[in-house]
């Protein structure tokens, strides 16, 4: 293939801290070029405040920002690739993924409110990042009202509503800030805020929005005709009615083109304008396609937290799953169902041990996780006594619940690091096993977990404790990149180039030769450990469980808040 017809696409991936800018050549699947750029603002990106330990904001000019630089400088990569022959006219195609639920609220011309000089300090004016939960009442309160409606809008997102979702953090806002709620003329999730700059179509009535966000947080199906109704979200506050009349009610999915980039975006980065721009996604959906998901084939994107997808066809009958993130058509690809589940809390949770909690002896080197799995790697399943609760960011599937805490089980004067550490892995592991176990008591056969993000690439420790404790093998998609590939994928079909995603998939994607095997000492031990962790999760994480536990965590959290806030 010569230089002149030689074809790239693009694959944009923003998640909670940075944004990763990719270039694939796509018919080789090759990653030419990639970039990440930091988000400046607060901490690794993310606004905080100490006593809103449940807050977790992001400033919108970071995502404006981070895309200029991220995308430009792939492009000046890429162009220094000899043997790439890369031409920007030849990208056929940008995709985009980000977290979510990060709702943004926007003015009537789509621009967000915290680049506005009134409201550049106010926290409520910024995007609501998805691990914000602050929203946790509004979350029970949706939940509670539409189990009683007659139509049954969470019958297809697991039955419980959740305060990383959307309505919930826009329902929070107006209790909480009123004056930010009323300056809103609407609210953008981030996956359609991207795409809407790169297209010059910014206009919160008519830019396109994402089946995938939609979907899955805001509680939008054609079953209803999109949105909740009027009269439900009238039920819960009046004024969201209005919102629901600014929302565009005709979604697309991933592997459909928003719009073509606009001149003075393409000027800007380097790029030609015209190219198409692929409706927004979330990224674990994006990295799902990434993996090469297929029916019966689980994916999980490991990093701050997990997203496990699955893809089932349309034509086949499907349950409903009570605790899931949702069931949604054309949310991965078309012709399929995307369903998915996950953990508020991995990365997140040996990122707080790591920061918070290591000995002396372990931050004399840079590699504080590395040193701390080398020693946790020769500890034998069990040896250690402990037992952990993966719910320090609450709990996503099953039991959808922020209002859970972090548990650890066993601890004598002895107990070390790398004991902890281990039990922390494990715990989150046990929470992975969960999740399967939900899947296929409904009939969602698991026969495959490909696992991708940092953690899969890092870490053969987590890996294989996963191996152990799912009784499954473990395998690693072939790309570090999964997310950003995914959505490059995704914007080879909206450009035209290929005709579906499977397609694309088969030329642009694979696993690595590794593949984790379960030990079936481990296997035993796990088994055994696993029944006390369901123990329990039931005991503190279901109320109706008749150990009687459940109001201690919902408790300690409630008397923190009245102590901070006294």
């Amino acid at each position: 293939m010569t230089k002149s017809n030689r074809k790239f696409a693009i694959g944009l991936d923003f998640g909670t801290n940075s944004v990763r800018a990719l270039i694939v050549d796509i018919e080789s699947g090759r990653e030419i070029a990639s970039v990440v750029d930091s988000y400046p603002s607060g901490d690794a990106g993310v606004l905080l405040d100490p006593k809103q330990p449940l807050l977790a904001r992001q400033n919108p000019n970071d995502y404006i920002t981070s895309f200029y630089r991220s995308v430009s400088g792939v492009i000046r990569q890429a162009l220094d690739v000899k043997d790439a022959e890369f031409m920007p006219q030849n990208v056929v195609g940008i995709g985009v993924d980000t977290t979510g639920s990060t709702p943004i609220p926007v003015d009537r011309n789509g621009i967000a409110l915290g680049l506005l000089p009134q409201f550049k300090n106010e926290p409520d004016a910024q995007a609501w990042l998805w691990k914000d939960h602050s929203s946790f009442a509004e979350a029970t309160e949706i939940t509670e009202k539409a189990s009683r409606y007659q139509i049954k809008y969470l019958a297809q997102c697991g039955e419980k509503y959740s305060s990383e979702w959307f309505w919930s953090k826009i329902l929070h806002c107006k209790r909480v800030n009123p004056n930010v709620f009323d300056a809103a003329y609407s609210w953008v999730e981030l996956a359609d805020f991207i795409p809407a700059l790169m297209i010059g179509n910014t206009n919160p009535d008519t830019l396109p929005r994402g089946i995938c966000t939609a979907g899955h947080k805001a509680m939008f199906h054609a079953q209803w005709n999109g949105l909740p109704s009027a009269e439900f979200l009238s039920s819960l506050d009046p004024d969201l009615v209005r919102l629901r009349d600014h929302f565009n009610s005709k979604t697309k999915t991933a592997d459909q083109s928003a719009g073509q980039l606009c001149e003075s975006v393409a000027a800007k980065v380097g790029l030609i304008p015209g190219i198409p721009v692929t409706a927004g996604t979330l990224d674990c959906h994006a990295g799902a396609v990434g993996a090469g998901i297929k029916p019966k084939t689980l994916v999980k994107i490991m990093g701050t937290s997990t997203c496990d997808v699955m893809i089932h066809p349309l034509a086949e009958p499907l349950s409903t799953i009570p605790g899931l993130c949702g069931i949604v058509p054309g949310s991965v690809m078309s012709g399929m169902y995307g369903i998915e589940a996950g953990q508020s809390g991995v990365g997140d949770i040996f990122n707080w041990f790591v920061k918070n909690m290591t000995p002396e002896l372990f931050t004399k080197t840079t590699d504080i996780h590395n040193a701390l799995s080398n020693e946790a790697q020769k500890l034998l399943p069990g040896e250690s006594g402990l037992l952990a609760l993966d719910w320090h960011n609450g709990n996503r599937t099953v039991l959808v619940d922020q209002l859970l805490t972090g548990l650890i089980l066993g601890m004598t004067v002895h107990t070390t690091a790398p004991e902890i550490y281990r039990t922390l892995i494990e715990a989150t592991a046990f929470g992975a096993l969960t999740i399967i176990n939900r899947l296929e008591e409904y009939g969602i056969r698991v026969d495959e977990v490909i696992n991708c993000g940092g953690i899969a690439e890092k870490s053969p420790l987590t890996m294989q404790i996963y191996a152990d404790v799912c009784n499954k093998p473990m395998k690693i998609s072939r790309s570090a990149q999964t997310c950003a590939l995914g959505s490059a994928i995704l914007g080879t079909v909206a450009g035209g180039y290929y005709e579906n995603v499977e397609t694309a998939q088969q030329k642009m994607t694979g696993i690595k030769e590794k593949i984790y095997v379960p030990n079936s000492h481990a296997v035993a031990v796990y088994r055994r450990l696993y029944q006390l962790y369901h123990d329990l999760h039931d005991a503190f994480g279901r109320r109706e469980n008749s150990h009687g536990l459940y109001h201690v965590m919902k408790e300690l959290i409630d008397i923190r808040e009245n102590v901070r806030n006294s």
